[in-house]
């Protein structure tokens, strides 16, 4: 079984160490397994491609490589906070911003 991660995909996350550290962006995927996140628009990486027949051009493709999730930080209302566990009024277990104190959605 995979832990649970603090953050989930379309969050907006800080990075806090690292290459990009201070940039913001919105998460695009999350690997459990590797404990990665991948976010839009940071780390950017080049790959050389074959050309193949949805590209046939080939050449070198620029995309997003993944960040480890402990350099990432959520952003609640345009701060960067930690993230906590309770459970709401329905009884659903949900995810809170530790300095607001307000649910993230």
């Amino acid at each position: 079984m995979q832990k649970k991660l603090h953050i989930k995909v379309g969050d907006t996350v800080k990075v806090i160490a690292g290459e990009a550290l201070g940039q913001e962006g919105k998460v695009l995927t999350v690997d459990r397994k590797k404990e990665r996140a991948t976010v839009e628009g940071l780390k950017m990486i080049k790959r050389h491609s074959k050309p193949s027949a949805a590209d046939p051009q080939g050449g070198i493709i620029e995309k997003e490589g993944s960040i480890h999730i402990s350099n990432l930080m959520v952003v609640s209302k345009g701060v960067a906070t930690k993230v906590g566990r309770k459970l709401n009024k329905d009884g659903k277990l949900v995810r809170y911003s530790k300095k607001s104190g307000e649910e993230i959605k």
